[in-house]
């Protein structure tokens, strides 16, 4: 089974990324297949809702020129996805942001349904000083929007490190990421059996 993660973060080796290596390595220790996956330099184009989506009804954005169909490809064939962020200003990146819209609305228009419904999902936020419990919603509300299985975790993984690799020194944020793999590995396996 594989899990996917999309950092949305401008930086390449930041504190996000930091995060998404913890709970990545924790879920291969489980034996899942993993992917860090950065989309900051990939999306460019904001969803302006034009509907051409809906009217294909394939669960693709009629926009091909930068990495979304990609991304919400992986997404679809992931057992697992983590949605990664930083806190810019008190909320989830720009470039994050525009992401989720264009991926909830193509893929919520497939006409054979939700691409990405009952997937097992996560979600990781950093924060300098706040706004991570918002980003951590944010990324959250996607999910449940778009019908998938949210795994959560006490305390939330939402961490805390403003200079470079200071979330590593987050005691508390490193035990809820593994938690939260923990969680994560074990619906996954329960769900895997059903099938």
């Amino acid at each position: 089974m594989k899990v996917v993660a999309l950092n949305g973060s401008p930086r390449l080796i930041g504190n996000t990324s930091a995060a998404v290596t913890m709970i990545l390595d924790e879920l291969e220790k489980y034996g899942f297949e993993t992917e860090h996956v950065q989309i900051y330099g990939d999306i460019s184009v904001p969803c302006n809702d034009c509907g051409s989506c809906a009217i294909r009804g394939d669960g693709r954005c009629i926009n091909e020129d930068d990495g979304m169909n990609a991304y919400l490809d992986m997404m679809a064939d992931a057992d697992g996805i983590i949605l990664a962020a930083p806190s810019y200003y008190g909320g989830i990146p720009g470039q994050m942001k525009i992401l989720l819209e264009r991926i909830g609305l193509a893929s919520s228009a497939c006409a054979s349904g939700n691409r990405l419904a009952r997937k097992i999902g996560a979600a990781v936020a950093v924060q300098g000083r706040d706004g991570g419990m918002q980003t951590h919603s944010e990324m959250i509300d996607f999910m449940l929007r778009n019908g998938m299985i949210v795994c959560g975790s006490s305390p939330p993984a939402v961490l805390t490190g403003k200079g470079p690799s200071e979330v590593l020194n987050d005691k508390e944020g490193a035990a809820a990421l593994r938690h939260l793999a923990k969680e994560m590995a074990w619906l996954m396996s329960k769900i895997s059996e059903q099938r």
